[in-house]
């Protein structure tokens, strides 16, 4: 059994998917708050409250993060996890109200499915309702339901959802999420086989423009990080990226990555962006190869 983002102590993650619409949404949870930084390479992101992470800025703690199909409109879907969050009294305390602050990030499905299905605050409630430190489905679910992959060489098939893990030395696990939804072909991490036409077809109904694209990851450790220690820890993350989708970060991408630290483990930034590119590109590989693909 592989690792998982859920792996790292203080972590939970949930799905909410529509099959029929061909869309949905993932959310991490950190009940506990967590240190959080991004680092956006592809050209044509969808976001929000990614200007909060920038070192120097005033939140530094966040208690969840969505990743979501539907291009912007999918964006609505972080109201839901706020309402959540506010349930359960999590947010950054203002004095007069604590204010959830939930950074997101979209890919684009609409060309597969109906492209009037896209996920909402419902989806996003619901997300955080299934959240829970089980090992994440993987394949055609949550933000990855309506994910293609290799539009680059035209050999168009199905994304997806993909999750991994790694245990470092003094106890420190580092894991990700990752919906692959990207323009380029996929490639193996470690040896470097074509994997993207593997699963045999066109996505069904699939429609290709530019700017239709996007992977999304989440990657989490129960490491001590600053903000700016977990910055790098994302630029180095996008590494994985970089290994298993060929192009990556192009002008019809907006690969996004996000780094959430939840712990007080001592470990070295230089070896934990290591492994984040490791659980990254394997995570990568799962979504389109293995995992429980439906």
């Amino acid at each position: 059994m592989p690792g998982c983002i859920t792996d790292v102590p203080g972590v939970l993650a949930g799905h909410a998917t529509d099959r029929v619409g061909r869309t949905g949404c993932t959310v991490v949870l950190c009940p506990g708050g967590a240190t959080a930084a991004v680092e956006v390479r592809g050209s044509a992101p969808g976001t929000r409250e990614t200007d909060l992470l920038r070192p120097g800025n005033l939140v530094e703690h966040v208690h969840a993060v969505l990743l979501t199909g539907g291009s912007a409109f999918g964006l609505e879907a972080a109201s839901g996890v706020v309402r959540y969050l506010e349930e359960q009294g999590l947010g950054f305390d203002t004095g007069v109200a604590r204010v959830p602050v939930v950074p997101a990030a979209v890919l684009f499905d609409l060309g597969v499915g109906d492209p009037k299905a896209r996920p909402g605050p419902g989806m996003g409630y619901l997300a955080c309702l299934n959240a829970s430190q089980a090992p994440l489905r993987e394949g055609l679910v949550g933000a990855g339901t309506g994910a293609t992959v290799g539009k680059w060489t035209g050999n168009v098939g199905p994304g997806g959802i993909g999750r991994a893990a790694r245990h470092l030395p003094g106890g420190v696990a580092v894991g990700a999420v990752v919906a692959v939804n990207a323009l380029g072909d996929i490639y193996h991490w470690e040896h470097g086989t074509r994997l993207s036409s593997s699963r045999g077809c066109q996505a069904p109904g699939a429609r290709v423009w530019a700017g239709t694209n996007t992977t999304l990851a989440v990657v989490a450790t129960c490491a001590r990080l600053s903000r700016v220690e977990a910055r790098k820890v994302a630029e180095m993350a996008h590494d994985g990226l970089a290994r298993t989708i060929r192009p990556s970060h192009t002008m019809y991408d907006g690969d996004t990555i996000f780094v959430l630290s939840t712990g007080t483990k001592a470990a070295g930034v230089t070896e934990l962006g290591a492994a984040a590119a490791e659980v990254v590109g394997e995570a990568v590989v799962r979504a389109v190869w293995g995992g429980d693909m439906q």
